[in-house]
């Protein structure tokens, strides 16, 4: 109960909603009796009636429910603003994730302003341009990807796309467009859509790609999101 209470607490300082890293990363767990901390959080926040959840990864207070849902316009009923909301959400996991790995990131011009949770996306990318990495041809096709890595030596090492409602022959179509570059590309996507994925890029026109993409779904990326936000945590303590 005790821990419970802790969880609640760090959660209303959040302001009512963060995703399990930042929650995490929050929390004091020099007293808890458990080697897995985290797991226990996890516990805790989806089996507690005072939480509820928003996203993958991503949890609320239900004290905070109705400020919530009107602060990030997340209306039941209104399937365009929950597309959008969704849309950025798993963006801003991707651009957070690269950040986390020291890379620099990228999100096109017209999503710049949109809001990942409590901030826009221009705040956490590291780059406000695309880098000019190729011949301005190939840069154009690559510019309106969801969300690119940059290495160390300025050239792109994995392209996201976030799939939520559009068709995702479309983003392979991109990925084919750039497959001379040396990068891993993903299709983010409710796992639902796996199976969708997976006749698409069975396609023999995929072929030259095929092994150089990845599917990912949106509870996959959450997870990944926790464990490199709790990583960069403790490599701060070091």
């Amino acid at each position: 109960m005790k821990q419970e209470q802790q969880v609640i607490n760090v959660m209303r300082e959040l302001g009512g909603i963060a995703t399990f890293g930042k929650l995490n990363s929050k929390i004091n767990f020099s007293e808890w009796r458990t080697k897995t901390p985290e797991a226990s959080v996890r516990r805790i926040v989806q089996n507690s009636p005072d939480f509820f959840r928003i996203k993958p990864g991503l949890w609320a207070l239900k004290e905070f429910e109705d400020l919530i849902h009107a602060k990030f316009e997340i209306h039941l009923g209104d399937e365009k603003e929950v597309d959008r909301f969704s849309h950025t959400y798993f963006q801003g996991l991707a651009v957070e994730v690269g950040n986390f790995l020291n890379l620099d990131t990228y999100v096109p011009y017209q999503d710049k302003n949109r809001m990942f949770i409590d901030k826009p996306l221009k705040d956490i990318t590291s780059l406000h341009d695309i880098l000019p990495f190729s011949y301005s041809n190939i840069v154009d096709r690559a510019k309106s990807i969801d969300v690119i890595w940059f290495n160390e030596r300025r050239m792109p090492c994995a392209f996201f796309e976030i799939e939520h409602s559009t068709d995702i022959q479309n983003s392979l179509m991109k990925f084919y467009e750039l497959q001379d570059l040396y990068a891993v590309f993903y299709i983010v996507a409710d796992e639902y859509r796996h199976k969708k994925y997976d006749e698409i890029i069975n396609r023999s026109i995929f072929k030259p790609i095929k092994d150089r993409i990845r599917f990912k779904n949106y509870e996959s990326l959450s997870d990944t999101h926790s464990k490199e936000y709790r990583r960069k945590q403790a490599e701060a303590l070091l």
